[in-house]
């Protein structure tokens, strides 16, 4: 089994040769400690890849939407801090 980060650590994937892939979404609030490992992880990432990761969670919040709310607010809340750092970005580079 390998654990796969797809930017928004939207599930551990495992898989072996001729298996389907099983996907196990993070079933919790979003704490403090995950809003800091964000924004730290987010600190260290290109414009490219924040884009890329947040729109990636994205994707994962609405494929929840309607059936965990809880799964798709901390996918929510992980898009949105990727994208506040996009933001904080573009605003020093106007500025």
């Amino acid at each position: 089994m390998a654990a796969v980060d797809l930017g928004c650590r939207m599930a551990e994937q495992t898989a072996t040769k001729g298996e389907a892939m099983a996907y196990t979404p993070i079933r919790r609030h979003a704490t403090a400690e995950d809003f800091s490992q964000w924004e730290a992880a987010a600190a260290t990432m290109t414009d490219a890849q924040l884009f890329y990761a947040a729109q990636d969670c994205r994707k994962v919040e609405a494929l929840w939407r309607g059936y965990d709310g809880v799964v798709e607010g901390f996918y929510s809340d992980q898009a949105s801090t990727y994208g506040t750092e996009l933001n904080r970005r573009k605003n020093r580079r106007t500025a």
